[in-house]
């Protein structure tokens, strides 16, 4: 029922972009995902205007003054560029595109925009570890997939084109109860592209405790409608036993469940941020908990 509502709901979708190519894929990648749903993506670009009063004092320009002004014409016709080049490709009637500037940070621009416009979800694109933009860019797409509590974040890397998908990679250590509004959009994404939900556990199945075990049986109604599977790799350390899982799996988006304190900070300590967030070959969709 739930997710009959949200399959039928028009797609309200953030998409922040720097310009670079890297962004425009990741822009590409979201128009293919969502192909056929009807969508209004919201392209967002931030810029940082600062200006000193006449005490020295660092202060914010604001709309009308000539800083800011000058950078906002900029934006528009990066804009204008921009809109033009995601209109090279065949046209789709489901989708449309809407523009936002803004002169806040990334993460408190995201924050107020997802707010005003009620988003579903934010996709963005990852940089790999070379480029003069790379570390500020990379850096921007972390926080927002480990601290952006208010809407999921789908993270897609740098020059993976849209194709073919066959599974969702859900690892768990069923150690937190699921509740299916938290995985909707997982389920979205999985009915609408027909992939099978591959639940991960690193470590053995049976050795669950009798808590796991109920978890594990909530998981199992939830997911009762759908196609899925629960595989296991061992390994003492869980980041390694999950990148190990994922070798070879191209054809795959990686979904984690966000939690505070979280089996999601655990693994996205810095060796992971480096593999999966700067160096993965597939989609990394971190979800949230968005009902109040």
């Amino acid at each position: 029922m739930w997710n009959q509502i949200i399959k039928n709901m028009d797609k309200r979708i953030l998409l922040p972009t720097d310009f670079s190519k890297n962004s425009l894929n990741a822009i590409h990648y979201a128009m293919e995902l969502y192909a056929t749903r009807k969508c209004t993506f919201y392209l967002l670009h931030v810029y940082q205007v600062s200006g000193f009063s006449i005490d020295g004092a660092a202060y914010r320009p604001q709309p009308g003054e000539r800083a800011y002004e000058l950078e906002q014409q900029k934006t528009d016709e990066a804009f204008a560029k921009l809109l033009a080049m995601i209109k090279l490709r065949p046209e789709n009637p489901n989708h449309t595109f809407e523009t936002l500037g803004s002169n806040l940070p990334l993460y408190e621009a995201a924050q107020e925009a997802i707010a005003k416009e009620d988003m579903d979800m934010v996709i963005m694109g990852t940089k790999g570890m070379t480029g003069a933009r790379t570390v500020i860019f990379g850096t921007n797409t972390m926080n927002m997939m480990e601290d952006l509590d208010c809407c999921p974040v789908l993270a897609i890397p740098e020059n993976l084109g849209f194709g073919p998908l066959e599974e969702v990679v859900f690892p768990t250590d069923f150690k937190t109860p699921f509740k299916r509004r938290k995985l909707k959009y997982m389920l979205h994404i999985a009915e609408m592209h027909g992939l099978t939900i591959r639940v991960l556990h690193v470590g053995k199945l049976d050795r669950l405790n009798a808590a796991q075990q109920t978890n594990k049986a909530l998981l199992g109604r939830i997911l009762q409608n759908y196609a899925h599977d629960y595989c296991e790799v061992q390994h003492k350390v869980a980041q390694k036993g999950i990148q190990e899982f994922m070798k070879g799996r191209k054809k795959a988006i990686i979904a984690f469940m966000h939690q505070k304190p979280s089996f999601f900070k655990r693994l996205f300590s810095k060796p992971l941020v480096q593999e999966l967030g700067y160096h993965s070959e597939v989609p990394v969709l971190v979800l949230r908990d968005t009902a109040s």
